[in-house]
């Protein structure tokens, strides 16, 4: 075979990475359907139908599974009870209620029952569409006002807990037929969208540029360093997609840590997006002035340092928290390697390393640039 083009590199190499990336998704899909639930922690988080509340001594986190619940069909009601520092709490009494929020009845009850940790699931399938309050009340085990395996009578404020001498949190939840569908379409939609257009933008800026060189113009064919810089730039994009798939997972843990993982997936893309616009805006290989060439290289260096702090940042953190208890952790312990994080990381290594050479390159360039303006 003869040796390909930089073109057919740069096809090659994408095919390979989008391979990775596919691989990546359905392992770490695979690793949350088979992962173990640790004590007082959900497996994953809700987007929907979930909510936490501060209740004296305890946090209190519930969700529904499927967060969408459809009227007349099993749901999995979830608690995680904690400590206020998210630590596990063991040994306590509970009762939970199901109220209609339209009527203000009580529609279900579950007894009053010892749990061996403060994570348990209950079932029940709502009788029709609307807004359901979700009690649940808590006690500890020595409470001589909670009887064992009884019920307590229904309540006007549901929060009350006169006679009882427990703690009562209270949870609203929507039923709906469609909702789920309709929300996961648009966001869908949006987000294809958003790829449709970032690459008619660069399908429109490839086409343009071959119009001008097969019209004598001063563009020529994708070289080496630039086949280079679009694989950086599809890496960024990969490991943000990455963390913006896991992010679910660890806000389980802690709702910092799902913040952390959408700020962190959605830098990595934004810099792979300006770092497109940068070159579309200004072609470096069309500067035909020191000034413009001095600003574009100040503008490349300003947003590769920016792509090279974060993703060292990411590769540290991640280093630490395999090694160490990370910052916030409920449970002080470090986090477990996966092949999946083995996996992100090795891509977002390559990142760091993509984006020294981007640097290196564009100091090339510049100096290139300079001697060849007069």
């Amino acid at each position: 075979m003869g040796s390909r083009t930089p073109q057919q590199k740069g096809v090659l190499l994408g095919i390979l990475l989008s391979s990775i990336i596919a691989s990546m998704l359905l392992m770490n899909l695979g690793y949350h359907v088979v992962t173990r639930k640790s004590f007082a922690h959900f497996s994953h988080l809700a987007h929907y139908n979930t909510g936490g509340i501060g209740l004296n001594k305890y946090y209190i986190n519930e969700q529904l599974d499927p967060e969408y619940a459809a009227p007349k069909q099993p749901t999995k009601i979830s608690f995680s009870v904690q400590d206020t520092n998210g630590n596990d709490v063991y040994g306590i009494l509970t009762m939970v209620e199901i109220y209609s929020a339209d009527t203000g009845q009580r529609v279900n009850v579950y007894p009053w029952t010892k749990h061996d940790t403060g994570d348990f699931d209950l079932y029940y399938s709502f009788p029709k569409v609307g807004l359901y309050e979700i009690v649940i009340s808590i006690a500890d085990t020595n409470n001589i006002y909670v009887n064992l395996y009884g019920i307590d009578p229904p309540r006007s404020i549901l929060s009350n807990n006169l006679n009882c001498n427990c703690d009562r949190a209270v949870f609203n939840v929507a039923v709906s037929e469609n909702f789920g569908n309709i929300f996961v379409s648009s966001v869908s939609v949006g987000v294809i969208a958003l790829l449709i257009v970032f690459g008619l933008v660069l399908v429109f800026s490839y086409r343009t540029r071959m119009k001008r060189k097969n019209s004598g113009g001063i563009y020529s064919n994708l070289t080496k360093n630039e086949v280079i810089k679009y694989a950086v730039l599809l890496l960024a994009v990969s490991s943000g997609v990455v963390h913006l798939a896991v992010f679910s997972e660890h806000g389980s843990l802690r709702i910092e840590y799902s913040i952390f993982l959408l700020t962190a997936g959605a830098s990595q893309i934004a810099y792979s997006m300006l770092y497109v616009l940068l070159t579309l805006a200004v072609e470096p290989t069309a500067v035909r002035s020191k000034e413009l060439a001095k600003s574009y290289y100040k503008k490349s260096v300003i947003i590769n340092l920016f792509g090279l702090v974060g993703s060292s940042v990411l590769l540290g953190l991640y280093l630490y928290s395999v090694s160490f208890p990370p910052p916030l952790s409920p449970n002080n312990a470090p986090e477990d390697i996966d092949l999946g994080g083995v996996l992100d990381k090795a891509l977002e290594l390559a990142l760091v390393i993509g984006i020294v050479y981007l640097i290196r390159s564009e100091k090339r360039n510049l100096r290139t640039q300079l001697l060849e303006i007069k």
